[in-house]
């Protein structure tokens, strides 16, 4: 990353911070006092996901790190946790670039449910082996799928909307290296 970032670059990522911030907020003003019996996709990690898996050079690591991380002390997490699983995963998918071009749509979206299951399996393991309270296991596993079923519409929002495609084989960035 020795070369500097070209404008739509970081207007990307501009973007991104602006939708971060909006997720969050939606996330915390509360809209019912019931307790919960369905939960929402989490859009932040759809978004994240859809973002690295087709443009890696929108989302530098220090950037899906800090927003989670936030999150993590917004919504009462054990910090770091999350936030430190989802770095992982997207490390995973930033190194399968290369792959993720090539894939078709099922097989990607395959990959990531795959990440998404990992990474809430693990972060339920951990918290269940220093003994923190969690949310319900069915609460957890339904906000699980939703994520995996919002990836789609999120792609599509993201291609259509934000111009976030696939890179290209042999497409060459604003500074003339190869992506």
């Amino acid at each position: 990353m020795a070369e500097g970032a070209d404008r739509k670059t970081w207007i990307n990522r501009g973007v991104f911070a602006l939708l971060a911030f909006v997720f969050i907020v939606i996330d915390l003003v509360p809209r019912d006092m019931r307790p919960p019996v369905w939960a929402a996709p989490d859009l932040l990690l759809a978004v994240t996901l859809a973002w690295v898996a087709r443009k890696p050079s929108y989302l530098p690591v220090p950037t899906i790190a800090i927003f989670f991380l936030m999150t993590d002390f917004l919504f009462m997490r054990p910090p770091g946790l999350w936030a430190a699983l989802v770095v992982i995963l997207t490390e995973v998918i930033r190194r399968q670039n290369r792959d993720f071009r090539d894939m078709p749509f099922l097989v990607e979206w395959g990959t990531i449910a795959v990440g998404i299951c990992a990474i809430t399996i693990v972060n339920r393991l951990v918290i269940a082996v220093v003994m923190l309270p969690q949310a319900p296991l069915g609460l957890t596993f339904l906000e699980m799928i939703a994520t995996i079923a919002i990836y789609p519409v999120v792609l599509v929002v993201a291609h259509f909307v934000f111009g976030v495609t696939r890179t290209a084989p042999g497409e060459v960035g604003s500074k003339g290296h190869l992506l």
